[in-house]
């Protein structure tokens, strides 16, 4: 996988409270990109089963490494 290549990061939060703790991760991750001038980053929160809610972020070429080393996501994909 290239790190210039764009990426889908995940982090996924179990458990009764995880909608809120996915949604304040959220935020703070947008605050990450902006403090971070990290541009053209998508964020999303869903819940892909129950009891668990998932963080997205769709993170363009160039950005991937800063998101991985600061942020250590719990999965990443080739971006579609």
């Amino acid at each position: 996988m290239s790190n210039a290549a764009a990426i889908t990061f995940a982090w996924d939060f179990f458990g009764p409270r995880a909608e809120g703790t996915a949604r304040h991760f959220q935020r703070h991750l947008e605050e990450f990109l902006a403090r971070e001038s990290v541009a053209g980053c998508a964020t999303a929160v869903e819940a892909p089963r129950a009891g668990q809610w998932t963080v997205t972020c769709r993170t363009p070429e160039g950005a991937t490494d800063t998101v991985r080393r600061a942020l250590r996501p719990r999965r990443e994909q080739p971006a579609t």
